[in-house]
C-alpha cells in the first residue's frame, strides 16, 4: 500500500467515525423513546439488506459468503454482536454518550489482554504494563468507591467486554473464513435474532422519528461500507489510532445536543486509556514488523 492510499484511508477513518458518532447520537436519542430491543432490531433489517447486497456483488456471491467451516462460532458471533449493541445503546441513554464510549473505549485492551489465553498470541511484558496503566485510566473514569460512581458504567464495562470477545472472536474465525464470510454471517444472523426477539416489543412511531430511523440505518450502513474501503485502502495499524475520534465527536454532539458534561476525571481517564491503547497498537506493529 502506498504513501497516497494510506492518507486516503487515514481521511475516510476520520469521515467514518464522524459518521458513527452520529450514529451513537441518534441511538440515544430513539432508544430515549422507544424500546431498545426494537430500535437494534430495525437498525438491523437495514443493515442485513446492506450486507446481502455487498455479499451477492462479490465472486461467487451469496453461496460463497455464506460457505464457512465454523458455522457456530459465526452464529455466535452474529448474536453477540447484536447483544453488545443492545447493551451499548442502553448504556448511551442511561450514562450519556461522552462517557459510555470513554468506558468503551478501552476495549482493545481488553482484546490485548485476551489474546493470549484465547489466541494463543504472546503479550509481552510491555503490552501487559500498558494494559495495566489503562486499568488505571478505566479506574478513573468510573471512580468506583466514591458517592460519584455509578452503576450504570458497568453496562458500559459489560458492552466494552462484549466487543472485546467479539473481536477475538472474529480474529479467530479469520484463519478459517474470509471477511466476506464472517461479514455475511454478522448481518444475518444478527437481523434474524433481533427479530425473534424485537417483535415483541414493537412500538408505533411518529413519522419524524420514522425519519430519525431512517437517519440511523444510513449512517449504520454507511459507516461499515467506508470502514471496509478503509481496510482496503490502508493498513488497520496505520488507521487505527484515529478510532479514538468517534469518541471526540460523540463528545460534541454529547454536550451540544444532549445537554451532557465532560467531567476532569473523565478526560483524564480517557487520555491514559487513550496512550495505552496507543501504545498497545505501536507494539503490535513493531513485533509483527
Amino acid at each position: 500500500m502506498n504513501q497516497a492510499d494510506t492518507r486516503k484511508g487515514i481521511i475516510l477513518m476520520i469521515i467514518t467515525m464522524l459518521i458513527f458518532a452520529m450514529q451513537d447520537g441518534i441511538s440515544r436519542h430513539l432508544a430515549s423513546e422507544y424500546n431498545v430491543i426494537m430500535v437494534v432490531m430495525i437498525r438491523y433489517w437495514f443493515f442485513s439488506l446492506f450486507v446481502l447486497s455487498v455479499s451477492a456483488r462479490r465472486a461467487g456471491g451469496l453461496r460463497a459468503a455464506a460457505a464457512t467451516r465454523q458455522p457456530v462460532l459465526q452464529s455466535f458471533r452474529g448474536l453477540l454482536l447484536a447483544a453488545e449493541i443492545c447493551v451499548m445503546v442502553l448504556a448511551f441513554t442511561l450514562l450519556g454518550l461522552i462517557e459510555s464510549l470513554a468506558i468503551f473505549i478501552a476495549y482493545p485492551l481488553i482484546v490485548a489482554a485476551l489474546s493470549g489465553p484465547i489466541l494463543g498470541e504472546k503479550v509481552g511484558p510491555y503490552r501487559w504494563a500498558a494494559i495495566a496503566i489503562g486499568f488505571v485510566g478505566m479506574m478513573v473514569i468510573l471512580q468506583p468507591g466514591t458517592g460519584v460512581f455509578s452503576p450504570y458504567a458497568l453496562i458500559a464495562v459489560g458492552s466494552a467486554s462484549m466487543f472485546a470477545l467479539y473481536t477475538l472472536l472474529t480474529r479467530y474465525a479469520a484463519r478459517k473464513d474470509t471477511a466476506a464470510t464472517s461479514f455475511f454471517w454478522t448481518g444475518t444472523v444478527g437481523a434474524v435474532a433481533m427479530t425473534i426477539v424485537g417483535v415483541w416489543f414493537w412500538q408505533p412511531m411518529s413519522q419524524i422519528d420514522w425519519l430519525w430511523m431512517l437517519a440511523l440505518c444510513i449512517t449504520g450502513a454507511g459507516g461499515h461500507y467506508l470502514l471496509i474501503r478503509v481496510y482496503e485502502l490502508a493498513e488497520a495499524s496505520a488507521v487505527q489510532p484515529f478510532a479514538y475520534l468517534q469518541l471526540v465527536f460523540a463528545s460534541v454532539i454529547g454536550i451540544s445536543v444532549f445537554g451532557e458534561t465532560l467531567e476532569t476525571n473523565v478526560v483524564i481517564g480517557v487520555i491514559i486509556v487513550v496512550s495505552a491503547g496507543l501504545f498497545t497498537l505501536w507494539r503490535e506493529r513493531k513485533v509483527a514488523t
